[in-house]
């Protein structure tokens, strides 16, 4: 049984409203991986050296964090659909800008920009497509929008990298600009109004940082995703070093990732329709399982190529916790909702220096996939925990 009744506006077109709001994702996730592929010509035209273009992925995943809970709570009082177009208009503004950065602090600068309504698009626009949907259908349709973030690094982040190499790698943040503004025009077209709240008010969205299913469920999104982050940031020194992998493979793997994300997205939302409560714990023991035995399976190319793709299911994850956020927020979805991403970015933080300081230990490359299986763990623990203080505490009668 589902805490939180569907209010929404139900869409004329309502495949056309999803791929509307997975067109912004697809940018999002576009503009967040190719700078990935683009770090050397971006040093190399911005005069510094490769590590410091860090700071830039740094600066935009610190605009995701603090963009996050600033617009959910400022922009509580605004109709949804016009906050999910502001919100492209700014991301357009964010890396149209970044792609005439004159210097590279302006390019870290506006990075951040670029990053600060990532958070909140996909927390309101998860909310969107779920309202526009009947009941049994939201984790579907919060699974649809966010494919265009998988499809993003399946082929948005490979593309926008060639492009960026051949053109230049402003062509690359330019292209995200114009993605922005078709998004913000097909948002604008096709998916339906949704009645302002009233009520709604920065202090109410504030109430969801103090409800405690709300932070057990971000609880675990910040840990039980980090597996996944753990395995695929250091994806390729371990296939090349420990399994003897052509680095002329790196694009095939990054290929075979985004599969293993796309086919987990749907699994997990069709799971999470049927049963949400049950589904969030069997996806985090499947993480344990595909990303323990990818300790195993890094040692030879096939098998490693076979369990990065099964590392990419872990996305299953996502539309059960934005489902299952929406559930638990009541009257501060908007605020929980967007706090998902903010979770997301800092699992991939967390999951990426654990399986860094495995790794200077001295421990294998493939060290990172028990990293991930302790993480999913750890995420299950508490999700079980949360799930026991959820429970009402009743006293036993007996019968003579």
């Amino acid at each position: 049984m589902q805490d939180a009744p569907s209010t929404g506006t139900y869409a004329n077109k309502p495949r056309l409203a999803e791929l509307s709001l997975a067109l912004g994702g697809f940018g999002i996730g576009t503009t967040e991986f190719v700078i990935m592929g683009l770090m050397n010509p971006i040093a190399d035209n911005l005069a510094v050296s490769v590590p410091d273009v860090g700071y830039a992925i740094s600066s935009y995943a610190l605009g995701v964090v603090v963009g996050a809970p600033l617009i959910a709570s400022l922009g509580a009082r605004i109709p949804r659909r016009a906050l999910l177009i502001a919100l492209m208009l700014i991301f357009a503004i964010g890396n149209l800008a970044s792609a005439l950065a004159p210097g590279f602090w302006s390019f870290v600068g506006l990075r951040f920009l670029a990053g600060l309504p990532h958070g909140a698009y996909f927390g309101v626009a998860a909310l969107v497509a779920a309202g526009a949907v009947p009941l049994d259908e939201r984790a579907r349709a919060v699974g649809r929008v966010m494919m265009g973030l998988t499809i993003a690094i399946l082929l948005g982040a490979p593309l926008g990298t060639w492009f960026g190499t051949q053109f230049g790698w402003r062509v690359a943040f330019a292209a995200v600009g114009g993605i922005a503004l078709l998004t913000a025009l097909m948002i604008r077209c096709f998916v339906p109004p949704q009645p302002r709240d009233p009520d709604a008010s920065p202090v109410r969205e504030l109430t969801a940082l103090i409800k405690q299913r709300v932070l057990f469920t971000l609880g675990v999104a910040c840990i039980g995703f980090g597996g996944m982050f753990a395995i695929f940031s250091y994806v390729m020194p371990t296939l090349v070093k420990q399994a003897g992998m052509s680095e002329a493979l790196a694009p095939l793997v990054l290929v075979i990732f985004g599969i293993g994300t796309i086919i987990g997205t749907l699994a997990g939302a069709r799971l999470a329709d049927r049963n949400l409560v049950r589904a969030i714990p069997r996806i985090l023991l499947w993480c344990a399982l595909v990303q323990g035995l990818f300790y195993l399976a890094a040692n030879h190319i096939l098998t490693g190529l076979v369990f990065v793709c099964l590392t990419g299911t872990s996305m299953a994850l996502g539309p059960a916790l934005q489902t299952r956020l929406m559930d638990v927020a009541e009257d501060a979805q908007t605020m929980a909702a967007s706090l998902n991403h903010a979770a997301f970015n800092m699992a991939n933080a967390l999951g990426a220096w654990l399986a860094g300081v495995a790794i200077k230990l001295g421990f294998t490359w493939s060290i990172t996939g028990l990293v991930g299986t302790l993480l999913a763990l750890c995420g299950l623990a508490i999700f079980t925990i949360g799930l026991w203080l959820e429970r009402p505490t009743t006293t036993c009668s007996h019968p003579d």
